[in-house]
């Protein structure tokens, strides 16, 4: 093995280790939203879209049903800081959304 190769290997960093690290400096937060009985279920479904951009309408539409049948739903697991980015845009939809740990 080359010294430039050893280097390489020497320094190189696991895939894994990374996740690790990042779930270390940024832990997870769930948004959540709940269920109400003021606003329709299509009103719902265009504010988690528009709320949350990395949602596709089928994705949406599961979690509008499952907040509406049991309560509450998952809406996204992200670092806490965008967590609250999402949980902000989803109340100024008046949605009801809270934020806790995973």
């Amino acid at each position: 093995m080359s010294k430039d190769q050893w280097t390489i290997t020497r320094f190189q960093v696991k895939p894994e280790e990374i996740v690790l690290n990042r779930t270390k400096l940024l832990p997870p937060y769930k948004v959540i939203v709940h269920n109400d009985d003021y606003n329709e279920m299509n009103y719902v479904i265009f504010a988690l879209v528009h709320a949350v951009n990395t949602l596709t309408i089928p994705e949406a539409e599961h979690i509008m049903l499952t907040a509406h049948l049991n309560g509450q739903a998952i809406v996204v697991i992200c670092p806490r800081e965008v967590a609250e980015y999402y949980q902000e845009r989803l109340l100024s939809y008046q949605l009801t959304a809270t934020i806790e740990p995973e």
